[in-house]
């Protein structure tokens, strides 16, 4: 995952609102979103070389997505998939604190990532970067390839567009927040970030949505969660820079009595 949206109990009908984009080499093997059969209460999108995933969501509310974080420096030989970080999150019932205290030891053996992990009304962020830990507060939150709210030109653009949409609305629609998504505008080479990849790619990589010979936005995936604890997930897939496009809508409720987002 390469960018993430979200506004968080800051719109009256919806406690999350949150939109992702996954950039990805497109050779790289994808199943998309759904149960998952070896864990029916997993609804996300599996990296099939690996078994993980980059965002998901339990029926219980158990939400977790990630982000590479983008530095030569921060590339670790022989690491370990990233994406099992998110997986073993769903798959578990600790609590976010409980499971970044387990996994924190081991962090170092993983390239750059930032993992956002949720559950029973809060959202937590946590970097192996800086091995900070903290609660997320309300408000309108973007992250993409460094750390949480870093105002890279495609965070802040997204973070206002999604705002301008979701402003004193009490309806929300995906297809307005896919529009979003799919917007491929780059900044000014002087507003560039400079990660360590050179001009060229950082220029690729500044577009929401990417588009590059072998390497782009594989999906893009919009999570509405309303304060009753309904769930709906929709995810639109991309085979290539030209290719089709497969879109996958699936709706729940959550098994709690109070809803994933309580006040």
């Amino acid at each position: 995952m390469c960018l993430i949206l979200f506004s968080y109990r800051s719109h009256p009908s919806y406690p999350l609102i949150l939109a992702a984009n996954r950039d990805e080499f497109y050779e790289r093997p994808t199943a998309p979103a759904a149960f998952w059969d070896d864990a029916p209460h997993i609804l996300a999108g599996r990296d099939l070389k690996e078994g993980g995933t980059w965002l998901g969501i339990t029926r219980t509310g158990r939400l977790a997505a990630i982000t590479n974080y983008r530095d030569p420096r921060a590339v670790r030989d022989h690491a370990p998939s990233r994406g099992t970080l998110v997986s073993g999150f769903l798959r578990g019932d600790e609590s976010p604190e409980e499971y970044i205290q387990r996994i924190r030891a081991d962090a170092g053996r993983y390239s750059g990532f930032n993992l956002i992990l949720g559950e029973g009304g809060a959202l937590f962020h946590f970097s192996n970067m800086t091995d900070a830990f903290q609660k997320i507060a309300p408000g309108m939150h973007g992250i993409s390839n460094h750390l949480l709210d870093t105002p890279w030109p495609k965070v802040e653009r997204g973070k206002r567009l999604l705002e301008d949409i979701i402003s004193d609305r009490r309806d929300v629609s995906p297809e307005e927040i896919f529009r979003i998504l799919a917007n491929t505008t780059h900044p000014d080479d002087r507003q560039l970030p400079d990660t360590g990849v050179g001009v060229a790619w950082e220029r690729v990589l500044s577009a929401m949505f990417i588009r590059s010979e072998g390497y782009g936005t594989r999906s893009s995936t919009v999570i509405l969660v309303d304060g009753e604890g309904n769930v709906s997930f929709v995810e639109r897939s991309f085979s290539s820079v030209a290719g089709s496009r497969d879109t996958v809508r699936i709706s729940f409720r959550m098994r709690t009595e109070e809803g994933p987002l309580p006040d």
